[in-house]
């Protein structure tokens, strides 16, 4: 479970990378394919910054931390942090669908990563949980 989890947060921590360098593209986004899949309107949007800090660089941080807690196997730590991610992520999720109209492939992906890591953290705390009431 440990090193799935580690690889998961390091897919996680090379795709807000991706995204991060699309916040300070200047010229046009390889990732554009329409009109609804623009990382470069995403990217660039307001909802792309929280307290002056660019989303990707959040979560880099972010799943940098639950590498280093997968790592320790801190599931228990691990849960809070994994499904406010989770939360985040479907927040802007929402916003990526009904305000700006626009999909960031690098955001979805990510999306798909914290929901798969959250389910994992749960599952291990809960498995762990069991094990402790059986011994």
């Amino acid at each position: 479970m440990r090193w799935v989890l580690i690889v998961l947060a390091v897919a996680g921590i090379a795709v807000s990378a991706l995204a991060l360098r699309e916040h300070y593209r200047t010229d046009a986004s390889p990732c554009s394919i329409n009109e609804r899949w623009d990382c470069g309107v995403v990217n660039h949007s307001p909802y792309a910054m929280l307290f002056g800090i660019p989303v990707a660089v959040i979560g880099i941080a972010g799943y940098l931390l639950l590498g280093v807690l997968a790592a320790r196997r801190a599931y228990a730590w691990m849960l809070p942090f994994a499904i406010g991610a989770f939360a985040f992520a479907i927040h802007l999720a929402d916003v990526e669908s009904m305000i700006l109209g626009a999909w960031c492939i690098y955001c979805v992906i990510s999306l798909g990563i914290i929901s798969v890591l959250t389910l994992l953290v749960v599952g291990a705390v809960i498995a762990g949980s069991m094990r402790q009431k059986t011994a």
